[in-house]
């Protein structure tokens, strides 16, 4: 199991309780949930957003929805999915699509769909394919304090 370094200083400064779950090889966020035996809905997706101008977005949805791109919106722009290409580069310490539910201390701004934070707990990817950290959700809104929450889900 390897956690992303930038996590696992994120969890530490914030004083976060947290289980490291390891599971099988897995390719998406659904598959992870599937792979180890966790609801759906309950673990973070995160998904990375640009405005063309150099600006970053995360945006967190439960792994069982899709993220509604239309709903999230920057002033008069809208944001954009970002390149992989550009994904792995603000992300250097994590495998390609194991980007782990924490944009602030990779500077980016967060929105987190409600969906996530009615739930008691929450699993989000740990930096590969097959590692998970599992937390309560008052530990993990502790870790994103500057996260803003609205309905982003399709």
């Amino acid at each position: 199991m390897h956690m992303a370094a930038t996590l696992q200083r994120s969890l530490e400064s914030a004083q976060c309780q947290f289980d490291l779950v390891a599971h099988p090889h897995s390719a998406s966020s659904l598959e992870s949930a599937r792979v180890a035996s966790i609801p759906a809905e309950r673990l973070a997706k995160s998904v990375i957003l640009d405005d063309r101008h150099g600006h970053y977005l995360m945006a967190v949805v439960p792994a069982s929805r899709h993220l509604d791109v239309g709903k999230v919106r920057k002033g008069a722009e809208a944001w954009q999915l970002t390149s992989e290409a550009t994904i792995a580069s603000l992300f250097q310490d994590c495998e390609l699509g194991a980007v782990p539910a924490l944009g602030e201390p990779y500077g980016m701004n967060m929105v987190v769909d409600p969906l996530l934070t009615r739930q008691q707990d929450i699993y989000l990817e740990a930096g590969d394919h097959e590692s998970l950290v599992h937390m309560r959700m008052d530990q993990y809104l502790k870790l994103v304090p500057r996260a803003e929450v609205c309905e982003i889900c399709q």
